[in-house]
């Protein structure tokens, strides 16, 4: 199983975001490193948000409740699923 993170954008997303980039990425490295965080990445429309994939809800949590980008107003909210990925 996987755990699935997504966050929905907040208004502005655009202009929200730039501030903050070098530290979300320097975070999701920090999860890459460690080998909790498989994939990462906004949709095409960054209005509609993003998504991650963690090995563990544990660190699905623990990312976005340390993210620059949702203590600073860029995500409007973020929840995680559970995942049975079908291919491996």
């Amino acid at each position: 199983m996987k755990y699935v993170l997504f966050y929905e954008s907040a208004d502005d997303v655009a202009s929200k975001a730039p501030p903050h980039m070098a530290a979300h990425r320097a975070r999701w490295q920090h999860f890459v490193a460690d080998g909790t965080l498989l994939m990462i990445g906004p949709f095409s429309n960054l209005e509609e948000g993003s998504m991650g994939i963690f090995t563990t809800r544990e660190a699905a949590h623990a990312f976005a409740e340390g993210d620059p980008f949702v203590l600073n107003g860029v995500v409007a909210k973020w929840y995680v699923r559970d995942w049975y990925e079908a291919i491996t």
